[in-house]
């Protein structure tokens, strides 16, 4: 199993970030959201990734680069629930939605859930289509 989380499957497009934002779709799961939109891919199927937290929700630089490393290492541990059924390339970016800093343990069963969640929707999305 890959739980690398390397260059490429970071979300660094300017364009694709922009993208995502404006006809991408959102799944939210205390204190995660998750913007998701289907990408063109060349290559094998990808993920690409970014992760948020605000400033308005968040002051403190340092706990904010704190939360993003967490975000960051609790996808990387978990991105196998997705890869295994996923058919098409995807974009995504998680944003934090609390004031408050949560632990690895909370952070971790809120990211399950939003991918369980995904998971389920895009499975049933791509059923309906076939």
């Amino acid at each position: 199993m890959d739980e690398r989380f390397g260059r490429s499957n970071k979300l660094r497009s300017k364009k694709l970030i922009d993208k995502l934002f404006l006809e991408g779709k959102s799944i939210k799961s205390f204190p995660l959201k998750l913007v998701y939109l289907p990408i063109e891919h060349e290559e094998s199927v990808e993920l690409k990734t970014g992760v948020s937290v605000p400033k308005k929700l968040v002051k403190n630089a340092v706990n904010r680069n704190r939360i993003k490393r967490l975000m960051r290492e609790v996808f990387r541990k978990n991105k196998y629930l997705l890869t295994k059924d996923l058919s098409s390339s995807q974009a995504f970016m998680f944003i934090y939605i609390s004031r408050d800093e949560l632990t690895y343990e909370k952070l971790e069963g809120s990211m399950k859930n939003i991918l369980e969640k995904f998971r389920e929707k895009h499975l049933h999305h791509e059923k309906s289509n076939s």
